[in-house]
Parts: C-alpha cells; structure tokens; sequence
C-alpha cells in the first residue's frame, strides 16, 4: 500500500469514527480511519456504557447534554439499520457527605443553568426510585432522567457505517508504526501495510494516544490506566437508573437484558497499560456494592474485563492543534469519559480542523494548559 489522504484519524473508536464521519458530512475528501484491532476493541469497547448529563463543569455539562441528545437521534441521523439500544433510565447519584452535598447543590445549578432537568432529593425520595438502596449510608442525591446507557459497538458501528456510505475507508487490523514529519509538519503515517501521505494526522488512540505522540515526536502530558468492570447473571427487573457514588467509589446498573454492570476506580493501579482482570476488583467491588445495595449479594458474577482510561493531569480531554506540529490533531486524555463526549468530540474536532467556528468552546483544553498553569478540573468523577 502507498497511499494518500486529506486526513488520517488513528483509532476506531467512538471518537476517530465520529470525527470522520462529520469531516466527511462536512465535504472533506479521501478521511482514512486506522485501527489496530476491531472497531471499538479498545476504550469504548470496554467502558461501562453509561452516559449522563450531571457534571460539575459548564463545560462538561455542555458537551454531554449536545451528545446525549445526539445519542437520541442518533438511529435516524446516522440512517442505521440496527439499534444503539439508548435507555434513559436516568443516573440517581448520592452523596455520603455534607461536603458532597454542597458540591452537589452546586452542580446542579450549573445545570439547569444549560436546562438540564436534573433534580435535588432527600434519601427518602432516593430509596422512592431504587427502593433497595440503603438510604442510611447516603445524605442526600441528584437525579436526571434523561441520563442512561447504550451499547457502545453498536453506536460505534452506526458512526461508522454512516462514515463509510460518505466515502470514508476504515482499516481494521491496521497497527500505525511511525508518523513522518518535514520542516515541523505532518507528512505521513507508516503502518504495517503501507505508508499513507497525508497533512493531517488526529490522535484519537484512546488509551494507547501518548504512544502514537511520542512516534509524531511530542510529549503528551497522558497516560493509561487500568480501570476494570464486572457483570452478573441476569435478573428481573429491579433497577431503572444508574446507581452513582463519587465518595464511595461506585457506579452500578441494569442492562436491558438483565444483568448488572457495575465498575469503580482504584488510586494505586500502575500506569502500565495492563488490562487483565484482578481478584482484589471484585473483591472490592462486591463488598460497596453488598453494603450499598444489599439485595445484589445474593447474584451471581459471570464475568469480568479491564480497559485503559487515558489519563490527563486535570482528567479532562486534550483538544484541538499541536502548535509545535502543523496538522498534527489531539482527541484523547478523556480519563473516563470519552464515550460519553463521542457526538460532540465529532462534531468539534471536525470544525476545528477545518478552521470553523467551534459548536461548543474548546479553547480551554489545549495541551499546553498545564504548562500554562490554566487546569480545567472537574469535581464529579469516579
């Protein structure tokens, strides 16, 4: 293979497939995708699949709010033939403490400030929505209804379907090996099949975007780690919404098929790119989950997975330009939520690169924030 294209997107993710698809909506020509394994075998694939609107930040807040109404008409904008599988059966997050709820209280008027219908409610009113939940342990919850989950391959696949029928080639089982440069641009990308000559490169690797920096010669300020999810048999129903706690380390649901997924963080894990499974998750996860929700002790594990959250210092994304690299892009560093952010990743990596007013603001997740001293920290995560 000796190829060129207008651009080359590196990672078949939720976010490489989105951004070719708007640039190819958007006119551009010859937009390849390169993906090392499967469409969605990396992050998305293996994320809990859980979207919500209720975040700390203005700036958060509106990029999930664009792409959670995004995910509601994603069936018919995207013309797929199949099903993303959106339930919104909302997110009830709690909170354990009096600090917690101050910073609750506060979010939430961040929200409706963006109209977001999220609500205050007592512990009483909590246990009305998940009548199974230990109210005691909680002090007092937020809830949005139009909060849920989706299937992550199937939203992937409808972004790259559509992508594909605007003239966009996706190559799978494709392993980028070095990015060339000339006079401090973007000239091309060398694989495992074939160099491709391009301008323009986007990083959207996911957990693996630091490496592919480092083959395009820039440091980026990221790196993975492990974050690992568990689910159970399937069960009747007896849970609508997402059970959320930051301070107690838990994020638990009911798939439409039955089963439970729940997954939590852990401070101490290395940053080493390992995504094998751990007794010590489950062992930690079963113990919260039981105190918290104690019906659950009586179900069945049936599996387990990890996948790598690509880490920035303020746990938010890099956007945008390389300024020390002409047509070199950046769409990672999403540190947990970069499939939540697909849709409206889309939409402004795409306007970016091709200097077009951006639909939301973005100017504030440059890479060089952190040496700016100019962190964007978000109070609300797992």
């Amino acid at each position: 293979m000796n190829r060129t294209a207008s651009a080359v997107i590196i990672g078949g993710g939720i976010s490489g497939v989105a951004i070719a698809y708007n640039l190819a909506k958007k006119g551009m020509k010859d937009v390849i995708v390169l993906e090392k394994g499967y469409l969605a075998s990396g992050s998305t694939g293996r994320c809990g699949a859980g979207v919500r609107m209720q975040w700390g930040t203005e700036l958060n807040c509106s990029f999930a709010k664009y792409s959670i109404e995004a995910f509601e008409r994603a069936n018919e904008e995207l013309e797929y033939d199949g099903d993303i599988e959106f339930k919104q059966g909302g997110y009830l997050i709690v909170a354990s403490t009096e600090k917690e709820e101050i910073q609750f209280k506060k979010n939430l008027e961040v929200q409706h400030r963006l109209g977001i219908p999220s609500k205050f409610l007592t512990p009483k009113e909590a246990k009305e929505i998940i009548p199974y939940m230990d109210e005691s342990k909680i002090t007092c919850a937020t809830f949005c209804p139009k909060d849920g989950h989706l299937n992550p391959f199937k939203t992937t696949d409808a972004y790259a379907q559509a992508a594909r029928r605007l003239g966009v080639e996706i190559m799978t089982y494709t392993t980028v090996t070095g990015i060339k440069t000339e006079n401090g641009k973007i000239s091309g990308v060398q694989t495992d099949k074939g160099f491709i000559s391009t301008p323009i490169v986007v990083n959207a690797a996911g957990g693996y975007s630091k490496h592919i920096g480092e083959l395009a010669g820039i440091d980026l300020p990221l790196y993975p780690e492990r974050h690992q999810i568990l689910v159970t048999e399937p069960v009747a129903p007896l849970q609508g919404p997402m059970y959320m706690s930051f301070s107690m380390n838990i994020y638990l649901q009911q798939c439409p098929e039955g089963s439970f997924i729940m997954g939590r963080g852990d401070a101490d894990e290395p940053h080493d790119g390992n995504i094998n499974s751990s007794w010590h998750f489950m062992e930690e996860m079963a113990k919260t989950t039981c105190e918290l929700l104690p019906l659950l002790k009586k179900l069945n594990v049936v599996r387990q997975w990890a996948g790598l959250y690509c880490m920035s210092p303020d746990r938010q994304p890099l956007y945008g330009s390389v300024k020390e690299l002409e047509g070199f892009y950046l769409a990672c560093g999403y540190s947990g939520h970069g499939f939540m952010f697909g849709p409206a990743t889309g939409i402004v990596m795409a306007e970016t690169i091709l200097g077009q007013p951006t639909t939301l603001p973005i100017h504030t997740l440059d890479k060089d924030r952190f040496a700016r001293g100019e962190e964007v920290w978000e109070p609300s995560v797992v």
